[in-house]
């Protein structure tokens, strides 16, 4: 199809073409200065002038002349103001199924039924065997029209785990125990059971909502807070924090103790000299006991027994001396032994 030519009659009527865009403007001022021509077919120009309108800046008066074969009167056909290269326009038009988003719908609305959804199939009919109508549509609930396909499945699955109930959100990372091991999780029947269930605890952020097995929070049932340091100073003890003791000496005060004797008026008790370290010569008679009655006050026909062994001086040997060495049964070296003198 050759290409129209420039029709002489049309091209010369710009102020036909300008006055009709005043007329459809509504005043002078709002139609600029003509911007040129497109030669739309044949016998039919388009001229565009510029608008000052504030609120359409970069749009374009647009307006159409014609005229009939082997006419020579021009004749307006339309008139546009149409968006020019620098014209602000609204967003192309998406259908409502490719805008609509999750959370879009609120109370009272509604969307149209889809009878081509790929996340859907036919549902289960009854074959006439109530053992099997009830199986199918009781316990495993296929008796809806239609139900979950695997693509619907598989869709909602990855939507759930890749979204802020799954092992990768915030609170999950931080969690130190999985959702698999707390106590409020509901598992769901059918294929899904494996990898999610239902949160429980009205505690959690979940509750309520599907997760995954290996999503976690800080309401799970088997942990706690660790201990934290107090701001309270520590209660005293009854006991000294370190004491070296020696195990010698205890047990011969044990020994003393026992027997219920008295320190002597010396120096040194002599429950605190071993008896080893304290030469023979040197213990003072008045060491010995009160019980333990002096050879010059005993007759000279009393009997040796009545100076029993076991008033011995305190100054026996301790546990660890040995036995051949101090007899715990002897009386002090320095006591004569009534009857020998």
């Amino acid at each position: 199809m050759p290409a129209a030519t420039k029709d002489a009659v049309l091209a010369s009527a710009a102020d036909l073409a300008r006055a009709a865009a005043v007329e459809e403007a509504g005043a002078p001022d709002l139609v600029g200065e003509h911007l040129g021509l497109v030669v739309e077919s044949e016998r039919v120009i388009s001229h565009r002038f510029g608008t000052t309108s504030p609120a359409h800046r970069g749009w374009e008066w647009t307006v159409t002349v014609t005229r009939v074969p082997r006419g020579r009167t021009p004749t307006v056909s339309e008139v546009h103001l149409l968006p020019g290269a620098g014209a602000v326009l609204a967003p192309e038009w998406v259908p409502w199924s490719e805008r609509l988003r999750p959370g879009d719908v609120g109370p009272g609305d509604v969307l149209p039924r889809l009878a081509d959804d790929d996340r859907l199939e036919q549902g289960y009919e009854a074959v006439g065997d109530a053992d099997a109508d009830e199986l199918a549509l009781f316990e495993l609930g296929l008796g809806r029209p239609r139900v979950l396909s695997r693509t619907g499945r598989s869709e909602a699955a990855d939507r759930w785990y890749a979204g802020s109930h799954g092992p990768t959100a915030p609170q999950a990372i931080a969690a130190s125990a999985p959702c698999s091991t707390c106590g409020f999780l509901l598992l769901m029947a059918g294929s899904l059971r494996t990898e999610f269930g239902v949160c429980a605890n009205e505690w959690s952020p979940d509750d309520g909502k599907v997760v995954s097995m290996d999503h976690g929070c800080g309401a799970h049932s088997e942990t706690d807070v660790p201990p934290g340091p107090s701001d309270w100073p520590d209660a005293p003890s009854e006991f000294d924090p370190l004491e070296l003791v020696d195990l010698s000496q205890v047990r011969a005060r044990a020994v003393v103790d026992e027997r219920g004797a008295d320190a002597a008026d010396g120096d040194v008790p002599a429950a605190d000299v071993p008896a080893d370290d304290v030469p023979a010569d040197d213990v003072p008679a008045d060491d010995v006991p009160a019980d333990d009655v002096p050879a010059d006050d005993v007759p000279a026909d009393a009997p040796a027994e009545e100076a029993p062994a076991d008033d011995a001086p305190v100054d026996e040997p301790a546990d660890d001396q040995p036995a051949d060495d101090a007899p715990a049964d002897d009386a002090p070296i320095d006591a004569p032994v009534p009857g020998e003198e």
